[in-house]
């Protein structure tokens, strides 16, 4: 008899092979691990929707089918990648606790990759037992979805169930509950990828990779001639915006080694991330980051030096001018760009450049200087925002309890520029600026206390109400105001 369709709706996508039918250069073939328990932790109804799946008809039930006991799908593939972590080059690497579920087509028609993290050993797990911790997969989850709310281009997670098995770490208490966990990303490939090939000087498979990713992530060059120059050209581009986007958000990725860099320009693989509690260029996320090398203020610099690493295997195929020409303009994209998202946490569209240039600069210095809090300034200023503010600086943060005299002057100097950005605006343009400061600035405030917070009845007594409760408050859609 022919085995029975499934129902399950998450089985029924309609999921396609595009990299798969590029051959087993790039991948091996894997088995899923075998888990005593599947508990469902979490799950994104707001991806479901970007799937074209109503929430209702997906029972937790098929996330258990689908991604605790994996079945009715293979085969599942570990992606081989190398990359340079923290600046040593590292050829054993691969996909060591996860690998690519399936590819689907959103609802906008773009190709979207399902990749697993803690769903056991692969041929590249490099002795480690192929898991995630629980606390990890609670972490990401997080992650993902606030800087989601913040307008940073990152891959989400589908799902968190809970493994059953215990694990230890020398980062956690243990033993500590495990957990597996679905990515739902732009692409699978990273700048790793590339590397690895280069490594192993085989220029023919640089360009079947490249030509896959140009036709699925950027198809708008597939019928330019020069279509290699223009793709890095672009992910150029779109690393320095992400960059800007991260550094906005005051948020530290805390480890971007090469194999952690997407070809697609993304954000993802949030390990020992960590958003500012102050304004530190010198704030380090990870414990192992003893020298500091992927400190929050080195963030632009690294990613700058990441795709220019990259051009050692691209070179094969894309000329070495043509990529030192794109990159140069790096700094000028993610000027251009933090500029932006700067003056959109401040409330503002557009201002007269210099005008621009100058509020943004007195921002960052009052912030620095008077360590006050930085996501907490940000959302002061919207619940405090009022039109008296257009009519005298003095009304600006008139609250504000700064102790220390000798900072009053970056205070000053911050009110007079934000006062006259207000001024340069019409007075009907108030709400505006009010509306926009609340799409930009979220309440909720998630620094390592606040992660901890919601952990700590997790482990202590199985209690996932106050993660629910801070999902809601990062999920949630602001309420515009209709008058100020």
């Amino acid at each position: 008899m022919p085995p029975t369709e499934s129902v399950n709706p998450l089985l029924n996508l309609n999921y396609e092979s595009a990299l798969e039918v590029l051959g087993d250069d790039f991948f091996d073939v894997v088995a899923a691990a075998e888990f005593p328990q599947q508990i469902l932790r979490f799950r994104n109804d707001e991806v479901l929707a970007q799937l074209g799946l109503t929430p209702k008809s997906v029972m937790d039930a098929d996330f258990i089918e689908a991604f605790g006991t994996f079945q009715g799908r293979q085969p599942f593939l570990a992606l081989r990648y190398h990359g340079y972590q923290f600046g040593e080059y590292n050829s054993a690497l691969g996909d060591g606790r996860g690998f690519l579920y399936g590819q689907v087509r959103g609802i906008d028609g773009e190709l979207y990759d399902f990749g697993t993290k803690g769903s056991g050993t692969t041929p590249y797990s490099r002795g480690g037992d192929g898991r995630l911790t629980l606390k990890g997969g609670v972490r990401e989850v997080l992650a993902s979805e606030m800087l989601h709310r913040l307008g940073v281009r990152t891959s989400r997670c589908l799902s968190l169930i809970e493994t059953g098995e215990p694990l230890w770490r020398g980062d956690e208490p243990s033993p500590t509950r495990s957990s597996v966990m679905i990515r739902f990303s732009r692409s699978h490939i990273r700048f790793g990828t590339f590397e690895r090939l280069g490594t192993l000087d085989r220029k023919d498979l640089i360009a079947i990779l490249l030509d896959h990713v140009i036709e699925v992530y950027y198809p708008h060059l597939a019928g330019e001639r020069d279509r290699y120059a223009l793709f890095y050209a672009e992910l150029v581009q779109r690393v320095a915006e992400l960059v800007a986007q991260w550094m906005s958000s005051g948020f530290c990725h805390a480890v971007l080694n090469t194999d952690n860099m997407s070809i697609t320009g993304e954000s993802f693989d949030y390990g020992p991330f960590a958003f500012i509690e102050t304004y530190n260029p010198q704030f380090t996320a990870a414990y192992f980051d003893y020298s500091g090398r992927y400190c929050y203020g080195n963030q632009p610099s690294i990613c700058r030096l990441n795709l220019e690493m990259l051009q050692a295997p691209l070179k094969r195929v894309i000329d070495l001018a043509d990529m030192e020409a794109s990159l140069s303009k790096f700094e000028t994209y993610y000027q251009k760009a933090y500029q932006q998202r700067m003056l959109d946490r401040l409330g503002f569209n557009q201002l007269e450049p210099s005008l621009s240039k100058e509020l943004v600069e007195r921002t960052i210095e009052f912030l620095k200087k008077s360590q006050v809090g930085y996501q907490s300034f940000f959302w002061e200023l919207t619940t405090q925002f009022s039109k008296m503010w257009r009519e005298s600086e003095n009304h600006i943060f008139s609250e504000l309890d700064i102790p220390d005299q000798s900072l009053q002057h970056y205070l000053k100097a911050w009110q007079t520029a934000y006062h006259q950005a207000l001024n340069q605006l019409p007075e009907n343009e108030m709400l505006d600026v009010a509306n926009r400061l609340y799409q930009h600035n979220p309440s909720v405030n998630l620094i390592r206390p606040a992660i901890e917070a919601v952990w700590q009845p997790i482990t202590q007594d199985d209690d996932w109400l106050p993660f629910e409760n801070l999902l809601n408050q990062i999920q949630a859609r602001p309420l515009l105001k209709t008058s100020i």
